[in-house]
Order: C-alpha cells, then structure tokens, then sequence
C-alpha cells in the first residue's frame, strides 16, 4: 500500500480520519484484502480487492460501500462507511476505508483454543441464527434496499451464473460438480418473499464482543443483494459443518465445536421465528455448497494463473472435491 499517496488523498478530499502513520494487513481470509491502518486520530480500516481479481463482480468496492451507506440507518450492526475512492494508485485497485469496530472474530484457527464453554456456543449459534432472521425482516421497499438488486427470478440467475462462473474457472474434471450443477438446473424451489440477503454469513463474518455476549457486528458485505432470503440461509448452512463430516472442514469453521446449534436446530429456529416454509431447503442447503466449491475454483484458477501466491490457495482442490461430494450426497436428504 502507497501511504504517501493515501494521505494525499485524504488531505484532498478532507476525509476525517487524520494523517495514516502505518498499516497492517488482517491475516486470513480468501476474497478482499482487508487493512488495519492506523492514523493520528485513531484506527480504521480499509478494503480493496484481491490480485487479479475481476471488480465488476464480487469485489466491486464502490458497490460494497453504498450498502453499507443505505443500510446504516436501518441496521446498526455494521462499521460505518467513511470514504471511497477509485484512485488505484494507493493499492492497485479502488479501496474505501471504514471504522474499526471492536471485538472479537471467532475463526477456526483461534476458537479451538479458547476454551469456550458448550453453553457460550448455544448462545452465540443463537445469536448467529436470530441476527440473520432480524436482516431477513428489514422492509426493503420502505427502506429502498431494493434497488441493491432486483427479486425478480434471482433464485433462476443465482443457479445459472454460478455454473457459469464454475466453468469459466475449471482446471480439473469433478463429476460431482457436474452432476450437482445439472440437479440445479432441473430443480425449482417455492417463490420466497424477497428480502436483503448478506449472501456469506458465518462465524468469521461476524465480531462478538470481549465478553461474547452480543454481535457488535456483521462484516463483508461484498455479495449483499435483494432476493430470496433462503438463498442468505442455506449460504449459511452451507458454512455450517458438523463434527464428524471431514477434517479438513474443521479449517474453515468452528460450527463443529462442542456446543453448537447442529443444522437442523439452525432450520427449526428460523422457521420459527420467520414462519417461512421451508419444504424446499434441500435446494438452498446443495446450493450453498456447490457454491462454496465454485469460490475456492474460482480463487484456485487465479492461484494456477499466476496472480497469487498465497500457498493456501494451491491447496484448494481437495476441498472443492469435497464439497463437490457433499453437495451430491445431500440432493436426496439433510441432516
């Protein structure tokens, strides 16, 4: 990052943040590149896309900070938006910066070794569950959060785009891929009420505060759209893995530790709480996965390419295999 031209910036455009002293890249994580920097006024920071990356999809900073600008007045549990700018001098790529807010991010590296009691965990999968029910009832035409997207058979568009993107990064055969990807094309789901959607909800999305007693915040919000709220659950689902289910899962989660809520109490709770009908999150749950194998395609044919060299992403192609299983085993049934 080019700090001299950051600040030049700032002064500029008068951004109310002072003068930045140092930054530090934040660890961890596959998509955006997050930085904390630090200024004579304080903390923030600041989120610009990954290397070779295409931003006029998932990592399009100007868009992900306009969502964070409408939804600020009507969801108080995201860090507010402070500046924007497309000046790719500074990192290469547009940036916004945004207040640091903090706590804690539970992550599967560092939750094991917390010592979290299983009670804590039934709180915050709890928490977890009633903070996306309380996204999922915000009115977005009162609220205007509509024109974010457009509701219209974006279930139809979700499904086709993402085979779409899965091709269009193939490296290797996977025939559960392909046999996924053809079952949900065939498929279709009940019409939902369209809602806001998060579209990548979990535990390292999300700050707790030092005592984990509450979300103070919800993170990324790169993929938020309108559409059908079960699409944003079984997303959820879908980071949601269980004891016994793989190894390598335990890498990319900590929902298998002791204490969680298991899937089927994350299901029960929502319908609960929503009302919705959810004969069909079959669908959504298969979905979810088969998408989450199509991010890790997607950031393993950039690391083939060349425009990474992060060793973690040279390592994906098991996991997009097994996701690729999973996602098969569970067109007829889900626990």
């Amino acid at each position: 990052m080019n700090i001299e031209v950051l600040n030049n910036i700032i002064n500029e455009y008068q951004v109310p943040i002072g003068t930045v002293e140092s930054h530090t890249q934040y660890p961890g994580g596959y998509s955006n590149i997050t930085y904390a920097i630090k200024t004579n006024n304080g903390h923030y920071v600041l989120r610009t896309p990954p290397p070779g990356a295409n931003i006029k999809s998932a990592h399009d900073m100007g868009r992900e900070y306009k969502v964070l600008q409408l939804l600020l007045p009507h969801f108080s549990k995201i860090p507010t938006p402070i500046f924007y700018s497309a000046d790719e001098r500074v990192t290469g790529a547009p940036f916004y910066i945004m207040q640091q807010l903090e706590g804690i991010i539970l992550r599967a590296h560092n939750a094991p070794k917390m010592n979290i009691a299983e009670e804590t965990f039934r709180s915050l999968s709890e928490k977890m569950i009633h903070t996306l029910v309380d996204l999922h009832a915000i009115d977005i035409e009162k609220t205007d959060l509509v024109q974010l997207g457009k509701p219209e058979g974006y279930v139809s568009r979700q499904v086709e785009g993402w085979i779409k993107r899965y091709y269009a990064a193939e490296t290797d055969t996977i025939d559960s891929m392909n046999e996924v990807a053809s079952w949900l094309k065939n498929y279709r789901p009940t019409a939902q009420q369209p809602t806001l959607l998060h579209n990548d909800f979990k535990y390292d999305n999300v700050i707790f505060d030092a005592d984990l007693q509450k979300i103070v915040g919800v993170l990324d919000w790169e993929m938020c759209t309108v559409g059908d709220p079960l699409m944003d659950f079984g997303a959820m689902l879908a980071y949601w893995f269980e004891a016994g289910e793989g190894d390598v899962f335990t890498n990319f989660n900590l929902t298998w530790l002791s204490g969680n809520f298991k899937r089927q109490e994350l299901i029960d709770v929502y319908a609960k709480k929503t009302g919705r009908d959810l004969t069909d999150i079959n669908f959504y749950y298969v979905f979810g996965l088969f998408k989450n194998a199509v991010i890790a395609q997607q950031i393993y044919h950039r690391w083939k390419q060349g425009h990474s060299r992060d060793p973690r992403f040279g390592q994906l192609l098991p996991l997009i295999q097994l996701l690729g299983i999973k996602a098969h085993k569970t067109i007829h049934y889900i626990k």
